[in-house]
């Protein structure tokens, strides 16, 4: 009978279960290795139930075919994922220490080309006299260079990235409109002073420059509405004119930032002769060469680093539609 009993329960154990077919085996192998256990050791090279059987070590309440090694398996993905986090995060923090410094550097060249022109020119008039001049390059400046480059790299903020794009968009052409309209009045500065002195347009270098970057940030700010805010505009071409908008915007803050430099030299030439007025000759470097020098130091500074931000690739906004979602009109648009 006692025969008879065991015979019938290791058929149990080895009847199929409907859900895996390793069962049988698996808890054959537990209840003989308890067995064992009990009756103790029967070789010495057999010393415990996990030494003598590999499969001994699963949990008996783990559901049939269930894997153990899940766990490890998510920790090693958790810890290699972390190197990547930490790369985002520092490519965030570089991103706001270039946006700080860009900041800083054009506070300081709108302070810097102020107070150039409050100290030693005289102040600020609109008679057409030298002081209705003195507009002229606060004007430029602020506008074609420091507003136009704070407006570049608005996309490339990381707080703008997976909120709706409209605002930002709205905000990114309200700001170059504001640059230009800021560079039109202090080209209607100038040439009010010419004509009034008599004197030629648009004949020296920093004029054929100042000219082209005015003319062509115009044209890249009305091609800009038409392509990128206009419903009746296609995805096709908003896909086609990203890049050349992009590329079309270093290249005008570029040409501003040369008819800056080139200006900023021309004057001082022009108004430190050292003659019999007192001024200083430009080659003895009085302070107002040294406060315009520095300006054009920082101008130069402001844009390299605007330049560098709009070509680091890692501070591009990530597209946020698919390619081949169909284009939606202005008001109903949420994301591009």
């Amino acid at each position: 009978m006692e025969k008879d009993k065991h015979f019938v329960g290791w058929l149990l154990l080895m009847a199929p279960h409907p859900h895996c077919s390793l069962c049988p085996t698996l808890t054959f192998g537990l209840i003989y290795g308890q067995q064992m256990q009990r009756a103790g050791p029967s070789s010495p090279s057999c010393s415990s139930t996990s030494a003598c059987f590999p499969l001994g070590h699963l949990n008996n309440t783990a559901e049939c075919g269930s894997e153990t090694t899940a766990e490890p398996e998510k920790r090693e993905v958790r810890a290699n994922n972390t190197p990547t986090d930490l790369y985002k995060m520092q490519s965030i923090v570089s991103f706001y220490i270039c946006h700080l410094l860009c900041l800083g550097l054009g506070l300081a060249c709108v302070v810097c080309v102020c107070l150039w022109n409050s100290r030693w020119r005289g102040g600020f008039a609109w008679d057409a006299s030298t002081l209705q001049f003195n507009w002229h390059p606060v004007l430029m400046v602020t506008g074609l260079v420091v507003v136009y480059g704070n407006g570049a790299v608005l996309y490339r903020i990381p707080l703008t990235w997976g909120q709706n794009k409209l605002p930002w968009k709205l905000l990114h052409a309200a700001l170059m409109l504001l640059a230009l309209v800021l560079s039109i009045v202090g080209l209607c500065a100038v040439f009010d002073f010419h004509n009034a002195k008599n004197t030629p347009n648009l004949y020296s270098l920093h004029s054929w420059i100042g000219i082209a970057a005015t003319a062509l940030f115009a044209i890249q700010w009305v091609v800009g509405v038409a392509g990128f805010l206009l419903p009746c505009s296609p995805m096709s071409l908003r896909k086609l004119l990203k890049p050349v908008h992009v590329w079309m915007g270093g290249s005008i803050l570029s040409l501003s930032i040369a008819a800056c430099i080139s200006g900023i030299n021309e004057k001082l030439f022009f108004v430190l002769k050292g003659n019999g007025s007192g001024a200083q000759p430009y080659a003895s470097l009085p302070p107002e060469a040294v406060l315009a020098n520095s300006l054009g130091v920082l101008i130069v500074a402001f844009g390299l680093v605007v330049l560098m931000i709009l070509s680091n690739h890692k501070w591009q906004r990530p597209d946020s539609r698919p390619e081949n979602m169909a284009y939606t009109p202005l008001l109903q648009e949420e994301n591009e």
